[in-house]
């Protein structure tokens, strides 16, 4: 979300005359055992060939995504994940994409992940994949709508992203045998996963949805969504400068506008989403909660009152994933305990990824 983002800031400054400031082990085989490198999307995993490639792009119209299988090192810092990923492009979080993985009695149901905007699934989930996949679920995730020969995912639209996603969750369920999923999703991940569930009939495969630091209601983005509302032409100029799917995230968006429209839940599915009240993107942090009936919208410092993750650092923060872990199973035994972290955590490597 951040790619470009110095240019908005100087756009606004310019025409509004004023400097915006401040306010993103039962049944479990080897990842990626006895696979190419990746899976291209019009053949089952068993009948795929060897590849040198490290990834396969599948079109989507002017959209691009991939199936990653080469697996990277669990990471717990997201600089250092970005800075692998660049290295290795097609890099899959470890334990993760495994197809040959079969779901347990105690985990029937594969965990989809989505990760979020102008990244991939190593850069976002290098953290959580193996933290599931050691809790003895399959786990699976994709890169979603990028541009064709982009190295970043999840920047075209939204809704067409969603139908990768969906293309991809009913691979993971022909591949496991499993009859539904849960679904995961950081960010615009959390929007695109539930695009799928509320608007192209992902409900009937989809058993529960996790949102962390979900854009439900659309991000301010540093301040700036507030401006640009008011300037001629400034969501068309965030498109151009940052990416559809920026824009489309944008609080008051007409996407978001839509995707709620009647109501943000649908029957049939558990919603979960997990909010910091010092999120830097998306304020009030009430905005990410859902408003439907049973939607269940935690906040990380209601949780733990001296964690100041916000949401870059959310996807690699300790207590956040053990929520995560919480609400995909009740009964899952927390694996850390509430320890202060200092309010903008993380941001010093977004910062240099975006400048990088």
């Amino acid at each position: 979300m951040v790619r470009n983002l110095w240019a908005v800031t100087i756009f606004v400054a310019v025409v509004a005359g004023s400097t915006v400031h401040s306010g993103s082990e039962p049944a479990r085989a080897v990842p990626g055992a006895g696979l190419p490198d990746a899976v291209p999307i019009d053949v089952a995993p068993s009948d795929v060939v060897s590849s040198e490639s490290a990834t396969t792009d599948i079109a989507s119209g002017s959209s691009v995504w991939r199936v990653p299988i080469l697996p990277g090192p669990a990471q717990s810092n997201r600089g250092v994940a970005t800075g692998y990923d660049e290295l290795h492009p097609g890099a899959a979080p470890a334990g993760s994409n495994d197809f040959t993985c079969t779901p347990t009695g105690q985990h029937p149901r594969p965990v989809v992940l989505a990760h979020g905007t102008d990244a991939t699934s190593y850069r976002d989930f290098a953290a959580l994949a193996p933290l599931l996949a050691d809790d003895g679920y399959c786990v699976f995730a994709l890169d979603y709508g990028g541009a064709a020969g982009a190295d970043s995912f999840g920047t075209e639209d939204i809704a067409t992203s969603a139908g990768q996603f969906g293309d991809f969750v009913d691979r993971v369920r022909a591949a496991t045998g499993a009859d539904s999923v849960d679904v995961v999703g950081y960010s615009q991940g959390a929007t695109v996963a539930r695009y799928h569930v509320n608007r192209l009939g992902g409900a009937e495969h989809v058993h529960q949805w996790v949102g962390i630091a979900s854009p439900s209601y659309g991000g301010v983005m540093y301040g700036l969504v507030p401006v640009l509302s008011a300037v001629p032409g400034g969501a068309r100029f965030v498109e151009k400068v940052t990416s559809i799917a920026v824009a489309q995230q944008m609080q008051g968006s007409e996407f978001l506008t839509a995707l709620n429209a009647g109501g943000d839940t649908v029957p049939g599915v558990r919603y979960t989403t997990i909010a910091s009240r010092v999120d830097e993107m998306i304020q009030p942090h009430t905005n990410i909660a859902l408003r439907g009936p049973g939607a269940v919208n935690l906040v990380l410092q209601d949780e733990c009152p001296g964690n100041g993750s916000g949401h870059f650092q959310s996807v690699y923060d300790p207590y956040v994933l053990d929520l995560v872990r919480r609400a995909l199973d009740p009964t899952a035994i927390p694996r850390v305990r509430c320890e202060f972290v200092p309010i903008g955590a993380g941001i010093p490597e977004v910062v240099l990824e975006s400048n990088s």
